[in-house]
């Protein structure tokens, strides 16, 4: 079974620069899931919830630290998922393009 969570967008502190430690920045996630659906599934409105939650409240630097940080938190909470693929992205850093950091787990049963 596989989620798809697309253009999840929040507010939160992200990123190493003076002004991104002081004030809350758009960020938009995507992210997609894979489980195995037997007798239980993963409810994917708690998934949103856990994620904007887990972001707004680690004010990370990196965003490949947060990447790191969500996958762990997920897995944790999440413990059916085999494989998960996040991506996170800042669109209003730089003034002609968006940024994005991606990366692919694939957790043990």
């Amino acid at each position: 079974m596989k989620i798809e969570i697309e253009n999840l967008k929040f507010q939160c502190i992200i990123g190493i620069l003076d002004f991104e430690r002081i004030t809350p920045q758009d960020v938009i996630l995507n992210i997609s899931i894979e489980y195995d659906f037997i007798d239980e599934f993963i409810n994917y409105a708690d998934v949103t919830h856990s994620i904007k939650s887990h972001m707004k409240n680690g004010k990370f630097l990196l965003i490949e630290d947060a990447l790191k940080s969500l996958s762990e938190n997920l897995r944790k909470k999440f413990p059916l998922i085999n494989e998960l693929n996040l991506k996170i992205t800042k669109p209003s850093i730089l003034p002609d393009c968006m940024v994005s950091v991606s990366d692919r787990y694939i957790f043990q049963s």
